[in-house]
């Protein structure tokens, strides 16, 4: 026993004496501190029992999965905030917890940091108050990769003010069918966009890792989850190999080419087989032909759901041991090892590389977060970005008689809707909730407070859509989806709430105003291209506004001519909902189907 203590003693010296060798590298060659850091994985691995090295490769929330002293008892490598109780109501009160938590991990016998992650897909969506930009899809109607960098640096800094070090973001998936229920969490439908905004939301996340106001950065998911057939959440990608690897792959090589800290598995299948369980994909040519280097990281649930063992088999590295996943994954996964299910080797790569991401953070040398950035989280200076984003997201696709822009001299001004004037509304899911709100939310600005802001004349806010003005200068209708996230939002699928279309009282807004004889602009608030044909022939301007986030009077601004229409479509916009019979929308890259407007459609004042 006595020979064992000098032998642990003596690694932890060594241990000690690397970690000084690092901060020493810091700022001097970078592969020179890659290998310092290579040095001080082995000499943990060389320490670890089985116990500790599964702990590491478990992810749980910090409420339910948990019992007190868990994340020491069971050596728990990260934890997550998901939907469910709130760390605390202040953003220090969020530090508080998560640094409690770090307190435990950090008291082991190794004292390994822990990861916190968040699923912060559009700003620190999770936090009320925060930064919340245009979704996905809305950033690459942009077409800025600079601006989507930006974008991604202030929701690190609002994501580890609020206590987080990773962020599962940017989702880079290239959706086939607008039917698909995630369609806003993407980029485009163009596999160069998609590459080239993946590149920069991934430099703005991580920046120098090393620093505190950074986050580690997730590619997700991998890969084929927007091109299942029919769009199902979660169904099966028929797609060839072939294509695969021409569209899809692209920017997830680009992702591991910046230095992307994790990459996601998702729900889909692919051949036939699970992606969570894909070894010729995961480990064959992400780890091994594209030299990933970072943590394979499941999706909810992925051990339970996709096949224990051979998940891990497979690649994943890092599981999300939820919804009562916990014990059976642990002591499953133990099982396996020494059954031989599992070998050794791959627990030992699975480690190397949660512990490689881990020293990239500088967590073992600053594990707690910066109470300094609080000051930071909805700052004035973070949402100007924001609100720049919003008027560079913004489409128009039509512009008769150029009724646009508005007078702000106009006598009377009608904003017509209930999306007119609710930011939980205009911000989809992911906003605050899971499935985002249906109401205000704190520190955000509605459609309408931004016209009324601008307007010199009278703004008269119709959220029901009466039709009972009729001497108004113009009638802008607000309409859109109600929020939704992941399947929920399907069309067709399981749950049935949405369609390809507007609602019938959404319709009957624009209807009532067009009767009457009054000028009408339709600004719609969705996750994706709706069959609006003959709401645009209607209309006298059209504008897609996609999800804007917590900036609605970004709108307002280009409306009335502050800024110009800059966005351009991100996707091709159907023409009817004939166009989604088969498997796939209007693409493209697909020719067999002529959309209503082409991908890069879009107008301009100029």
């Amino acid at each position: 026993m006595k020979v064992k203590t000098e032998i642990y003693i003596i690694n932890m010296l060594i241990i000690n004496c690397l970690i000084l060798s690092c901060k020493q590298h810091k700022m001097g060659n970078k592969i020179e501190a890659d290998a310092v850091i290579e040095q001080k994985i082995d000499s943990l691995l060389s320490l670890m029992t089985l116990e500790e090295k599964i702990g590491q490769m478990t992810q749980v929330r910090h409420f339910d999965d948990i019992s007190e002293g868990d994340i020491a008892a069971k050596f728990i490598g990260s934890v997550i905030h998901t939907q469910g109780p709130l760390p605390g109501e202040s953003a220090l009160d969020w530090q508080e917890k998560f640094s409690a938590l770090q307190k435990q991990a950090l008291s082991t016998r190794l004292g390994i940091p822990l990861l916190f992650g968040v699923d912060a897909v559009h700003g620190q969506n999770t936090y009320e108050g925060a930064t919340l930009f245009p979704h996905n899809i809305g950033l690459g109607a942009s077409r800025n990769a600079d601006l989507v960098a930006k974008v991604a640096a202030i929701t690190a800094i609002e994501a580890q003010a609020t206590g987080f070090n990773w962020v599962f973001s940017p989702c880079i998936a290239i959706p086939y069918n607008e039917k698909w229920g995630r369609v806003y969490e993407a980029f485009s439908e163009s596999t160069e966009l998609t590459t080239q905004l993946a590149r920069a939301s991934i430099k703005g996340h991580q920046g120098n890792l090393l620093e505190n106001h950074t986050v580690m950065a997730t590619a997700k998911h991998f890969i084929g989850d927007g091109a299942t057939d029919f769009g199902v959440e979660g169904g099966n990608t028929s797609l060839s190999m072939a294509h695969v690897h021409k569209r899809l792959l692209p920017p997830y090589r680009a992702a591991v080419e910046e230095g992307v800290g994790a990459i996601m598995a998702s729900f889909n299948t692919l051949e036939g087989t699970s992606m969570h369980a894909h070894r010729p994909l995961i480990t064959d040519t992400l780890k091994g032909a594209m030299q990933f280097d970072g943590i394979m990281v499941s999706d909810w649930k992925g051990y339970s759901r996709f096949g224990e063992a051979d998940i891990i088999n497979a690649g994943i590295d890092m599981v999300m041991a939820v919804d009562g996943d916990l014990e059976d994954y642990q002591e499953g996964l133990k099982k396996a090892v020494t059954e031989g299910v599992v070998a050794p080797g791959r627990i030992d790569d699975a480690v190397s590389r949660i512990l490689r991401q881990k020293f990239r953070l500088g967590l073992f040398d600053n594990p707690f977060p910066d109470q300094g950035l609080v000051a930071k989280i909805g700052s004035p200076e973070h949402r100007e970005v924001a609100r720049q984003a919003v008027r560079e997201s913004l489409v128009l696709l039509k512009n008769e008689a150029n009724i646009l822009p508005l007078s702000k001299d106009l006598s009377k001004i009608l904003v017509v809707g209930e999306f007119g004037h609710n930011s939980g509304l205009q911000s989809g899911g992911w906003t605050i909730d899971w499935q985002g709100r249906k109401e205000n939310y704190t520190g955000a600005t509605t459609v309408l407070e931004g016209i009324q802001k601008l307007s010199k004349g009278e703004v008269i806010y119709d959220k029901d859509g009466t039709g009972d003005y009729e001497d108004a200068d113009v009638a802008i209708v607000v309409v859109g989806e109600t929020p939704y996230a992941e399947f929920f939002g399907d069309i067709g699928g399981e749950m049935d709430a949405y369609q390809h279309t507007l609602t019938e009282t959404h319709q009957k807004y624009i209807d009532t105003y067009v009767t009457r004889g009054i000028k009408v602009v339709v600004v719609l608030i969705s996750g994706r291209p709706l069959v609006t044909t003959r709401q645009i022939e209607q209309s006298n301007a059209f504008v897609a506004a996609w999800l804007p986030g917590s900036e609605g009077d970004g709108i307002a601004q280009v409306l009335f001519g502050e800024d110009d229409f800059k966005g351009k479509l991100p996707h091709s916009w159907p023409a009817s909902e004939q166009d989604y019979a088969g498997k796939y929308g209007p693409n493209f890259w697909d020719k067999s189907i002529t959309p209503l407007f082409p991908f890069g459609y879009g107008l301009s004042y100029q």
